[in-house]
């Protein structure tokens, strides 16, 4: 007896649990997600895929968020500029507001131990981008990037918030309640992984590049050379083409990442939200 069809969505979520996108897109770009994963179990000597059932986790999983894919009206255009690399689906919660937050998004991201100045700055930059009427977005992580999200939603307005792990959890732990606060306000949240994933050093790599790819522009605040998260979201923002903003910083070895940038014209010196607002 045939097995029944595996729909789209549910293909599509199984594939992303086992291989990367850039893995499967030849496939994809001549075949279904199922057809794929009939393949890729045909060919699964250990067994794991073939114990592995499609619906049955993806059922389960959106018991918590849904998984949206790239046939969906609320998919983020923006992400076909991933090439290869484009997600097979995002794990969400909000998803209906999506094309309305992600038209405008600006990220805005730093470093976790933050200097004060770093943290002002955070502050003004993100309350004088979402008066302006773009979508604040960023990680929930310590210094910036929370204070970027606090900041936007005290101006009033949603903010979109990407994280590298299950959207069962915050990350870090206690942004609970902030994590939370966002799609309570009409915001969004979004992971490239399904709920009980926890964070490693590979998912916050992925979700640097996430950030960058939803938005229009980022805005790195403050960031230590060579860090994982900042400065990697700006490295993915140039590669793909989004203005980079740099504000002046302070004279601390934190800052020396984003202080680098615009010396090499990698990105652009903003010495006040108004001039970045101009930029945008």
């Amino acid at each position: 007896m045939p097995c029944p069809a595996l729909p789209e969505r549910a293909a599509r979520a199984a594939l992303a649990e086992h291989f990367a996108p850039a893995q499967l897109a030849a496939d994809l770009s001549q075949v279904s997600a199922e057809e794929v994963w009939k393949r890729r179990v045909r060919n699964d000597s250990s067994g794991r895929l073939a114990r592995y059932k499609p619906a049955d986790e993806l059922g389960d999983a959106q018991l918590t968020c849904q998984f949206i894919i790239p046939s969906d009206e609320v998919w983020p255009a923006a992400l076909a500029d991933l090439g290869p690399d484009c997600p097979l689906g995002l794990w969400a919660r909000g998803k209906d507001r999506l094309p309305q937050l992600t038209a405008r998004a600006v990220a805005v991201t730093g470093n976790r131990n933050a200097t004060e100045q770093a943290l002002a700055s955070a502050g003004a930059f993100a309350t004088a981008v979402a008066e302006a009427g773009h979508t604040v977005s960023a990680t929930l992580a310590y210094g910036v990037d929370s204070t970027a999200h606090r900041a936007a939603a005290l101006a009033g307005q949603a903010t979109l918030a990407v994280l590298p792990c299950g959207l069962d959890r915050a990350h870090p732990h206690d942004h609970a309640q902030l994590l939370s606060s966002i799609p309570a306000n009409g915001g969004a949240v979004l992971s490239l992984y399904r709920p009980g994933t926890a964070p490693s050093g590979t998912t916050l790599k992925a979700t640097s590049v996430l950030l960058a790819a939803l938005t229009r522009a980022v805005i790195l605040i403050e960031a230590l050379d060579h860090a994982e998260a900042a400065m990697r979201t700006a490295e993915a923002a140039t590669a793909l083409n989004r203005p980079l903003l740099c504000p002046p910083t302070a004279d601390d070895i934190r800052a020396d990442g984003s202080a680098r940038l615009p010396a090499e014209q990698r990105a652009h010196l903003v010495p006040d939200p108004a001039h970045a607002l101009a930029l945008l």
